[in-house]
């Protein structure tokens, strides 16, 4: 009776010990799953500009490479100046728009958007991007595409034949036109990537990220009478 007693509570020992071990299990592997949703994302494809996309509610900058930025300007080998950046977002957008993307998560960049790597149309889209010269390996936070850019560069693919500022050099010169150098004259007159002629008050939805560059023809106004009599229409927004 004894032995049957020890032997019964050993029994009851391992049938816990092997129930405890289900449910860490199963702790573990809920918490692995949890982590897994919350680095990737699913969804349809909103396209902001040639490498920012909204999924799933998320904006997204797609991880490794640059590209022009929407009123960015080029020029071609024959001294044509071309609306690059605006020709890029358009390619991209009919390319992905609506498009189911599977995009995993890795890092948060500085405007609070999410970094990621993103697959749609069974492929990557950032080597894509670079591939046919749409986009730059940005080798300041990856080198992942360095060497498909050197293929499409090799072949003078897309933006490769064509004259132009990087896109974060691009970005920092539109930023120091940002602040009027006249506190009393404070109305952007800004030229969109179409040549459209448009004036941006203070307040209004565009202001803080349009920036002047007086080589462009762009220029600071006064009031917005005279804006409007040296050609330039108010902004919708």
């Amino acid at each position: 009776m004894v032995i049957s007693f020890f032997s019964s509570l050993r029994r009851w020992r391992f049938v816990l010990l092997i129930g405890f071990v289900l449910v860490a299990l199963g702790l573990s592997g809920g918490i692995l799953r949890a982590n897994l949703s919350e680095n990737n994302l699913t969804g349809p494809i909103r396209v902001i500009d040639g490498d920012t996309f909204e999924v799933a509610g998320t904006r997204v900058r797609l991880h490794g490479i640059d590209a022009p930025e929407n009123d960015q300007m080029c020029q071609t080998q024959q001294g044509t100046d071309w609306a690059c950046g605006g020709w890029i977002t358009k390619v991209v957008t009919d390319r992905y728009t609506g498009v189911i993307a599977w995009c995993t998560a890795i890092d948060t960049d500085r405007y609070g958007r999410t970094v990621a790597r993103c697959i749609a149309l069974g492929e990557d889209v950032g080597a894509w991007l670079v591939h046919e010269g749409m986009a730059f390996a940005y080798v300041k936070y990856s080198a992942d595409y360095v060497a498909i850019e050197r293929e499409a560069a090799s072949v003078d693919r897309g933006l490769h034949a064509a004259r132009l500022q990087s896109p974060a050099e691009h970005r920092k010169t539109r930023a120091k036109g940002r602040t009027p150098p006249d506190q009393k004259c404070t109305i952007k007159g800004n030229i969109s990537a179409k040549g459209k002629h448009i004036y941006h008050e203070v307040g209004q939805t565009f202001y803080d990220r349009t920036g002047i560059s007086t080589a462009k023809g762009e220029r600071w106004f006064c009031s917005a009478a005279a804006a409007q009599a040296a050609g330039w229409r108010a902004a919708r927004r």
